[in-house]
């Protein structure tokens, strides 16, 4: 690819290098290959289910180990809220009306925003609530992200998104009072994210006995993608320059890797739901996170017996034993006659990377995601969370097993990014590049190709180690459309 000297310099400036772009106009030209899955991750086969006796057990691991870790709760808050209000959008420009506007109106009051709304609300017409609920001169709600709309009501006051992560925070990612959460945010709402946290922030201090640590980090135009045209060529803005795009949620994994937590809890902005629901989920986080401790000290026995000068031949075939029965890593064909240093070097590869405990709910007919078990690139067979969108859907076997999946992924991770000797690893050497995504958008009129990045919890973490366990539906109540808000997951008790 011969770059201009303009476009050599508008790289440079973004952060970026050329082989990058060079490849990223090469996965255009040859395309993304399929995930090949094996079958779908169940219960008893790759998927843990937590009985009332381990899930005491893994609260009380928690409750021992997590004062001596540093603990983090990590927040994607980019995502606007404007596809909330898609039928509300078609309404007011449009003049566009459905059953979903309809619920909006005759629902209006139920809406923790309400009381905000009605300050600009004149006569009640159903236009001026669409104006004032999605204008510049009211609430302005269709350009902010979904973390500062109002989602729940408290009897004379409410929450947003992000207050709801405050609370679930100090009841869960608590270490002797110290509470550290971090939100990506996208540069334009910087100033009113930390607006909000600023005059909420000693009051749920005051109530909650902690002090929070709260950081926030944007997407790094590094990581943006470069757009090409229907020929795989650069495709120019109206100024003549590259056109680069924000590379999806996976773009997020630059962030993770700067964060420094021993255990960090992740989990979308928009699932959380009031304090008289919070419960299970709260038992379920530390549970996971005592799952995910106990589970990084047996890995770190074996590591600690195979880094040995000349570890025995027992112990190579029970850590080998360990990866394929605990860990869920299929061996490639012809494993057994690999002589014992193959099989150990094979045995320190897959023990030294980061951990992850996934939460899994029972699959509802949710699009997205789901836990399957899946071939890697060096032929063995692990435990992977596959989009949709990675399946050959023309292949009927594919099709079978997506669509025999019984749980589904609903963004309920914690994970533990530091190896035996408390060093952070370099996530971005623990990532399938080939897992990326490419999708048709249009410009000025123009058609394009823009790519995603492997996804965040999926080909960017397919070299972790994965646990999957199932939790309850309740833990997920994800607000995609502004009606889910009337849900009674989402109204006072």
């Amino acid at each position: 690819m011969q770059f201009s000297e303009k476009d050599l310099k508008q790289i440079a400036e973004r952060g970026s290098d050329v082989k990058t772009i060079e490849q990223q106009i090469e996965n255009f030209k040859s395309g993304f290959p399929f995930m090949t899955a094996r079958r779908a991750a169940t219960i008893g086969d790759g998927m843990i289910k937590l009985d009332d006796t381990k899930l005491k057990e893994y609260l009380e691991v928690f409750e021992n180990q997590s004062t001596k870790k540093k603990l983090l709760k990590f927040v994607p808050a980019s995502g606007a809220a404007s596809r909330m209000f898609k039928s509300l959008y078609a309404a007011k420009d449009e003049g566009k009306s459905d059953k979903s506007v309809e619920q909006f109106h005759e629902n209006l009051k139920s809406f923790a925003f309400y009381n905000s709304l009605s300050k600009y609300l004149g006569n009640g017409e159903k236009q001026a609530s669409l104006e004032a609920l999605l204008g510049a001169n009211g609430l302005d709600y269709g350009n902010l992200p979904k973390g500062l709309l109002e989602f729940h009501s408290y009897g004379n006051t409410t929450r947003t998104a992000i207050e709801e992560h405050l609370v679930e925070g100090a009841l869960y990612a608590n270490n002797k009072g110290k509470v550290r959460l971090h939100f990506t945010v996208s540069p334009e709402h910087k100033k009113k994210f930390r607006a909000l946290i600023n005059t909420v922030k000693s009051q749920y201090e005051q109530t909650y006995n902690v002090k929070y640590d709260i950081t926030f980090s944007e997407q790094k135009a590094s990581t943006d993608t470069v757009a090409v045209d229907l020929n795989n060529e650069p495709f120019l803005d109206n100024q003549g320059k590259m056109l680069f795009r924000p590379a999806g949620h996976g773009a997020l994994l630059e962030n993770l890797n700067d964060i420094d937590a021993d255990v960090i809890f992740i989990k979308n902005v928009d699932n959380v739901v009031p304090d008289h629901l919070k419960n299970e989920t709260i038992t379920y986080k530390k549970a996971l996170a005592g799952l995910l401790l106990d589970y990084q000290k047996q890995i770190f026995y074996f590591l600690k017996r195979l880094q040995k000068p000349k570890p025995t031949t027992y112990m190579v075939n029970k850590a080998v034993k360990f990866i394929r029965e605990t860990l869920n890593v299929e061996t490639p064909k012809g494993f057994r006659l690999w002589i014992p240093e193959q099989k150990l070097q094979f045995a320190l590869s897959k023990l030294d990377r980061p951990l992850r405990v996934c939460g899994m709910v029972k699959n509802v007919g949710e699009p997205g995601g789901g836990p399957f078990w899946a071939k890697n690139s060096d032929e063995s067979i692990s435990l992977q969370i596959v989009e949709s969108a990675q399946f050959d859907m023309k292949n009927k076997k594919q099709k079978e097993i997506f669509e025999n999946a019984t749980h589904f992924n609903p963004v309920d991770l914690i994970c533990a990014t530091k190896n035996i000797k408390k060093e952070k690893y370099d996530l971005l050497k623990f990532r399938d590049p080939k897992t990326g995504f490419i999708t048709e958008k249009s410009q000025s009129g123009k058609t394009l190709k823009a790519q995603e990045l492997p996804g965040l919890w999926n080909g960017a973490m397919s070299d972790w180690n994965t646990l999957f366990v199932e939790v309850p539906l309740i833990t997920f109540n994800p607000v995609k459309t502004v009606n889910d808000l009337l849900r009674k997951e989402h109204q006072p008790a």
